[in-house]
């Protein structure tokens, strides 16, 4: 494991009484794919959303512990998250494209955080477009309604919305819920491409899609971080029996 992205020491997250995250510790390596497996509720998604503090949004919301990205505390009182939440992108489990053009999405975000000026968007546009290998299939309707394309381009697009934004790490949460077998096999294809330039941090329920396209895999069961490590290792080594037991099929 070369460079770290992000590091966890001793998180813990309560929603309200009741505790959702314990003792969870965790090193993510730089310009790799990651993958958090485990049952439904076992806490995936709410770590996943710890990294760029989407759960502050969330009522009654407490964490402990120390979150650190670039080395700093992301909790910290004087953490900047705008700045945050501009290098820690994220793209949710159904594509959620604005309902405007296929450009305008894409300088949305410029817009909003004043990155560029007007005369350099239509150059973000098309490397954006580019990078997510949409540029060739949308050049020429850049001024459709990104509400008409397909699911698959859809989520592409959503994932090409973030970059503008110049994002470190890009935060999945069930990238392929919605898609089908064939568009799934296209959106894991990208990430192998975008992790050159990106950390990725996905969360999934399928577990062939874990071993497929993540380099490292995490194991959570009921709030717990079980087992990390080298993607190749935990499907088919496994240090914990859990592990052993879900990746089987034995629960879960």
């Amino acid at each position: 494991m070369g460079k770290t992205s992000i590091e966890t020491r001793s998180l813990n997250l309560f929603y309200g009484d009741f505790q959702a995250l314990t003792d969870i510790n965790l090193t993510i390596p730089a310009n790799e794919v990651t993958a958090l497996i485990g049952p439904s509720g076992c806490g995936k998604s709410t770590l996943l959303r710890v990294f760029n503090r989407m759960n502050d949004l969330i009522a009654g919301v407490r964490v402990s512990g120390r979150v650190l990205f670039g080395g700093k505390d992301i909790y910290a009182s004087d953490a900047d998250l705008l700045r945050l939440r501009e290098k820690v992108g994220m793209v949710f489990q159904r594509p959620n494209p604005f309902p405007l053009s296929v450009r305008e999405n894409i300088v949305f975000g410029l817009a909003v955080h004043g990155l560029a000026p007007r005369q350099e968007y239509d150059r973000i546009v098309e490397e954006s477009l580019r990078s997510v290998l949409l540029w060739d299939d949308l050049k020429d309707k850049l001024h459709h309604s990104a509400l008409k394309l397909s699911l698959e381009q859809q989520q592409r697009l959503c994932i090409a919305r973030v970059l503008p934004l110049k994002p470190s790490v890009l935060l999945m949460d069930e990238p392929c819920s919605a898609l089908d077998p064939i568009a799934t096999l296209h959106i894991e294809e990208l990430m192998q491409k975008l992790k050159k330039e990106y950390t990725i941090v996905i969360v999934t329920h399928n577990m062939q899609q874990a071993a497929r396209a993540s380099d490292h895999t995490g194991f959570m069961y009921l709030g717990k971080l079980i087992e990390f490590g080298a993607t190749a290792r935990i499907f088919t080594k496994p240090g914990q029996e859990l592990t052993e037991n879900y990746i089987s099929g034995r629960f879960g």
